[in-house]
């Protein structure tokens, strides 16, 4: 497997925005520790792969901590 090996299902961001915008991102936990992010409107339109430890370094910017997504 590589880096860019989904292992879990996508699911919803908990951080995604609701109402009437819709703006929702999908997450989902990649072989190599990472995470894929794709928009769940569009899938098809390509998905972005991090590294475990830029999905850390990222999450903890945003306060979320290391375990968050």
């Amino acid at each position: 497997m590589n880096r860019k090996t989904v292992v879990r299902p996508f699911r919803t961001s908990s951080y995604s925005g609701g109402g009437s915008a819709n703006e929702c991102v999908e997450v989902a936990h990649t072989a190599a520790g990472g995470r894929a992010v794709r928009d769940s409107k569009d899938p098809a339109r390509g998905t972005a792969y991090f590294g475990a430890q830029a999905w850390q370094a990222f999450v903890s910017a945003l306060g979320g901590g290391p375990e968050a997504g």
